[in-house]
């Protein structure tokens, strides 16, 4: 295994290509890390983190659509979790590049 920061960072900043692409923020963090899991140091704690917080957020936006209906509700979510999907990439490339584990919150832990 060898370490790998600059890819970590990448990992989580091509989370941003959602903004372009509309999928490609959750296709290429995913082939990363099931591509790179077992080379690079870190890739697998990083990678799950991605991974649930992107089935997380899913999750929320599906519960926000019917919100909107019920005094606009949903949109403040739907918002909110778009602050998330710019923010958390951004700060989690960051703590990669100094060797800190990532945090993403209210991430569901589906992959441990």
């Amino acid at each position: 295994m060898k370490e790998d920061k600059q890819l970590l960072v990448l990992t989580h900043l091509s989370q941003l290509l959602d903004f372009v692409t509309g999928i490609g923020g959750f296709i290429v963090p995913l082939i990363l890390w099931l591509t790179k899991k077992d080379e690079i140091i870190d890739m697998d704690e990083h990678g799950k983190a991605i991974i649930n917080f992107r089935i997380s957020m899913f999750i929320y936006i599906l519960i926000c659509i019917p919100l909107i209906l019920l005094l606009g509700l949903g949109i403040l979510g739907l918002i909110a979790i778009g602050f998330f999907y710019l923010i958390f990439p951004i700060v989690n490339a960051i703590k990669a590049s100094n060797n800190e584990l990532p945090s993403y919150p209210l991430s569901i832990q589906f992959i441990k």
